[in-house]
C-alpha cells in the first residue's frame, strides 16, 4: 500500500529556514518523479519542487534558490529544505508521486500528473 507521510511544517519568522520531510512506504520513491506541493487558504495547488528517477530536479519560479529538494534513497525518505522563508511561502504542504491515472498535472519533472497525496504539514511565516 502506498503511504506519503510529510513532518517538518512550523511557524517561523520571515527570513527563517525549515526542512520538511516525506516518509514513503509501499513503494521505491527512487524509481519515481516525487515532489513537494503547497495549498494555501483560497488558493489552487501548486507544484514547489520534484526530484525524477535519474536524479533531475525541477523547481518552480517561486522556490528557485531558496529550496532545495533531495532524497535519502536508503531510508525512502523526501526532504526539502526551504531558505529565506517568505509570508508568501505560507501553506499546506504535500508530498507526492507521478501516477498516470491522477487527473492533477503539474510542470514538474518535465510535466507529469501526480498522486498518492500525504496527509500534509503546515508552514507558517509570520512577516
Amino acid at each position: 500500500q502506498v503511504r506519503l507521510v510529510e513532518s517538518g511544517g512550523d511557524s517561523v519568522q520571515a527570513g527563517g529556514s525549515l526542512r520538511l520531510s516525506c516518509a514513503a512506504s509501499g513503494f521505491r520513491s527512487s524509481s519515481y518523479c516525487i515532489g513537494w506541493f503547497r495549498q494555501a487558504p483560497g488558493k489552487e495547488r501548486e507544484g514547489v519542487a520534484a526530484v525524477d528517477s535519474d536524479g533531475s530536479t525541477s523547481y518552480a519560479d517561486s522556490a528557485k534558490g531558496r529550496f532545495t529538494i533531495s532524497q535519502d534513497n536508503a531510508n525512502n525518505i523526501l526532504y526539502l529544505q526551504m531558505n529565506n522563508l517568505k509570508p508568501e511561502d505560507t501553506a499546506m504542504y504535500y508530498c507526492a508521486r507521478e501516477s498516470v491515472t491522477s487527473i492533477y498535472w503539474y510542470p514538474l519533472c518535465r510535466g507529469r500528473r501526480f498522486g498518492d497525496w500525504g496527509q500534509g504539514t503546515q508552514v507558517t511565516v509570520s512577516s
